[in-house]
């Protein structure tokens, strides 16, 4: 679950904790509950009642979803907001690093899970890529990529994705909208070139 500089700044850091039990992703199995999750780490705490209107839904849904969310350990009360007022608001858990399992050890029912979820994060990876090939003049900006080949051992492979999570983590200090600042979608991921293609290869680590 969920981005940009200035080291000495007071920002919030928060200690990374890791995720990659099968019963908490199973949660996130969901496209309203992606929805829900997306929109609190892109525009900061809200409450059930503005996150129905936004979405489209009615608060009992919400509600319903919302709860799910929290008990897998996704979201949770935003005291800052939720004491000025009756209404519970909610925020992303701050410094959750969500990983896929390793599909050794996993029950079938488990990988069914672990399918669902990256088809539904591949949905949204799709609309992202279109964004990034269609940016309006505008926005030409703040949009950035790189493509590239590389020859790795797996050490160095590892290496490199331990290296891109640290730096990740570097931009993460800040957890609400500052002003300057945008949400920014970020994704990487490598597969080898020489090795048998998506459709004979299962789930593996991110």
């Amino acid at each position: 679950m969920s981005e940009p500089p200035e080291e000495d700044r007071p920002a919030a850091r928060h200690s990374p904790r890791t995720t990659s039990d099968p019963a908490a992703l199973k949660a996130l199995a969901h496209p309203l509950r992606l929805k829900i999750l997306r929109r609190l780490t892109a525009a900061g705490a809200a409450t059930a009642t503005a996150l129905a209107a936004e979405l489209g839904e009615n608060t009992g849904t919400l509600s319903y979803h919302l709860r799910q969310l929290e008990r897998a350990g996704f979201i949770e009360d935003d005291p800052e907001h939720s004491a000025s007022g009756r209404e519970r608001w909610w925020r992303g858990v701050r410094g959750l690093d969500v990983r896929r399992p390793a599909p050794a050890g996993l029950s079938p029912a488990e990988r069914a899970v672990v399918g669902e979820l990256d088809r539904l994060r591949m949905e949204e990876d799709i609309e992202l890529a279109y964004s990034y090939t269609l940016p309006r003049p505008e926005e030409a900006e703040w949009v950035y990529g790189s493509r590239g080949t590389l020859h790795l051992t797996r050490e160095e492979f590892q290496e490199f994705h331990d290296a891109y999570l640290e730096l990740l983590r570097r931009f993460q200090r800040r957890t609400e909208a500052e002003p300057g600042t945008r949400p920014v979608a970020v994704r990487w991921f490598g597969v080898p070139l020489d090795g048998p293609g998506p459709q004979d290869s299962g789930p593996g680590t991110s």
